[in-house]
C-alpha cells in the first residue's frame, strides 16, 4: 500500500522557487534516501513534507489524507515526524523534559514509549537530568531522533542525521534507523554519508535543481559507478 505520494511539488522561499515539481512515492515500511549535492533542495523538501514550508502548489498525501498547506501540528498528528539537520533541542529543557514534553504533545500510540527510546538510547538515561544543551553533539542527536521518534510516526523524515558525528556514534543510529524500518515505520533519509545512506534505504533518489533525475534500487545504485560519478562526484 501507498504510506506517502507527492506529485508536481512546488515550494520555495520569498517568491523564488527550490523545487520544481517534485513527484515521490514511497510504499508501506519503505525507506528512501535523497542524495544530492548541496543547494538541490533536500532540505527545502524535507520542510515542505513537515509543513514548515508552504508549498505554492502540488499534493502530498498521506494515505488518503491531504497534507499540502496544513500546519506542522496538523502533520504531526497525522503521522509524520521530522529529524531536523542541526538537531534543533530545545538547549535549556533537561533531557527529561525534553522527553515527556515529546511524549505529550503528540499523543498518537504505537511501540515508541519512552521507556522504549531511552532502551535504544542508553546514554541518554544516563543524562536524563543534564541540561540538553549540555550534550555531547551525538548525544543531541540521539535526543533528537527519540524526539521525532515519540511521536510514533507512521512516516519518519531525517535530515542529515549523521552531520558532525564520529563514526561510532553514526554506526549506533544506523542500528537504530534499521530498527525502526523493520518496525513498519516509512523513512525518508537526505544523507551525505553513503554507507548510512546504503545500510538504511531500499531504494536512493537522486535530486538535482529542485527535481528528481534518478531512482534505482539500493544494491543497483551501489553498483553503478559511473551515475553516482555523475550525479555526486562521488564513487
Amino acid at each position: 500500500m501507498t504510506l506517502l505520494e507527492v506529485h508536481d511539488l512546488t515550494a520555495g522561499y520569498g517568491g523564488s522557487s527550490v523545487l520544481n515539481g517534485v513527484d515521490m512515492r514511497l510504499g508501506d515500511g519503505e525507506s528512501v534516501a535523497v542524495l544530492g549535492r548541496n543547494g538541490v533542495g533536500k532540505t527545502t523538501l524535507m520542510l515542505a513534507l513537515m509543513g514548515l514550508v508552504k508549498p505554492s502548489s502540488g499534493s502530498i498525501r498521506l494515505r488518503d489524507r491531504e497534507l499540502a498547506g496544513r500546519r506542522t501540528d496538523v502533520i504531526a498528528r497525522a503521522g509524520v515526524s521530522l529529524c531536523p539537520q542541526g538537531r534543533r533541542i530545545f538547549g535549556a529543557l533537561s533531557v527529561r523534559e525534553t522527553i515527556d514534553l515529546s511524549a505529550s504533545l503528540c499523543r498518537r500510540s504505537g511501540p515508541w514509549s519512552q521507556d522504549r527510546v531511552l532502551e535504544v538510547f542508553p546514554r541518554l538515561r544516563e543524562r536524563l537530568d543534564q541540561r540538553s544543551d549540555s550534550l555531547s553533539g551525538g548525544e543531541q542527536q540521539m535526543l533528537a531522533v527519540a524526539r521525532a521518534l515519540l511521536c510514533n510516526p507512521e512516516l519518519l523524515l531525517l535530515d542529515e542525521p549523521s552531520d558532525g558525528l564520529a563514526p561510532a556514534i553514526v554506526r549506533q543510529i544506523e542500528q537504530v534507523l534499521l530498527e525502526v524500518r523493520e518496525s513498519g515505520v516509512g523513512l525518508v533519509l537526505v544523507e551525505q554519508d553513503l554507507h548510512l545512506a546504503f545500510a538504511v534505504a531500499d531504494r536512493i533518489q537522486i535530486m538535482e535543481k529542485g527535481q528528481f533525475v534518478h531512482e534505482a534500487a539500493t544494491p543497483q545504485f551501489r553498483r553503478d559507478r559511473p551515475t553516482a560519478r555523475r550525479l555526486l562526484g562521488v564513487g
